[in-house]
């Protein structure tokens, strides 16, 4: 396959970036121990929705003139900042639940709509600044500019899948009864300490230069 060697750099590139702890990773553990199964899985398909907005704006070289605009790039960075503190803040305010008993501990601490767990997923990746400069680069250096955008697209539908698929699967793990059952009773706890690393990461993400 002629582009195979590329689409493995790629796909290599991007598994070390989806692993790593970062807003994504902190939204989904939150939805997990916090939500329940449902809600993390629909804020991984909408993390993996917000890759498509990345790869979008990279094929048509919005990316380039993002990279080159301070203005663009702070206005960018502070809504995602903003968006994190928000969520992290909320998260702190948590109170705790009625009791849990045996025949319903497996039920969310919180609920969410599909709709809604989705929104927050997609927010969280099209809001963080350091997704926008990864997909410029990714298209930029290791990408050859004579791939044609075809081949460039199915690269950013599999990181599109990729990036559901593993929070997805994230999410799965976290949600075992055998995890649930040691968070279910300190539920409230949980998030707020999700919400002191939600809100570190907003301010990390405001201090972050271009």
């Amino acid at each position: 396959m002629e582009y195979l060697d590329e689409f493995l750099t790629v796909a290599v590139i991007h598994l070390l970036a989806v692993a790593s702890p970062g807003p994504d990773f902190a939204m989904v553990l939150r939805q997990s121990l916090s939500a329940g199964r449902s809600a993390a899985i629909w804020t991984s398909v909408g993390i993996g929705l917000g890759i498509l907005v990345h790869v979008a704006y990279a094929l048509l070289g919005l990316g380039l003139i993002i990279s080159q605009s301070v203005q663009i790039f702070n206005i960018i960075k502070m809504i995602g900042a903003g968006y994190l503190l928000y969520i992290g803040w909320k998260s702190l305010r948590a109170q705790p639940e009625r009791l849990v008993t045996e025949a319903d501990e497996d039920m969310p601490l919180r609920k969410y709509t599909s709709a809604q767990a989705l929104r927050i997923g997609f927010l969280t990746n099209v809001l963080n600044p350091k997704a926008t400069l990864f997909f410029l680069s990714l298209f930029s250096v290791i990408i050859k500019p004579d791939t044609p955008q075809s081949v460039q697209f199915v690269y950013g539908l599999y990181m599109s899948i990729a990036t559901g698929i593993w929070f997805c699967g994230l999410s799965f793990v976290l949600t075992q009864p055998v995890v649930r059952r040691g968070f279910i009773h300190f539920g409230h706890w949980a998030e707020r300490c999700m919400g002191v690393v939600l809100i570190a990461l907003g301010i990390r993400l405001a201090l972050t230069s271009r």
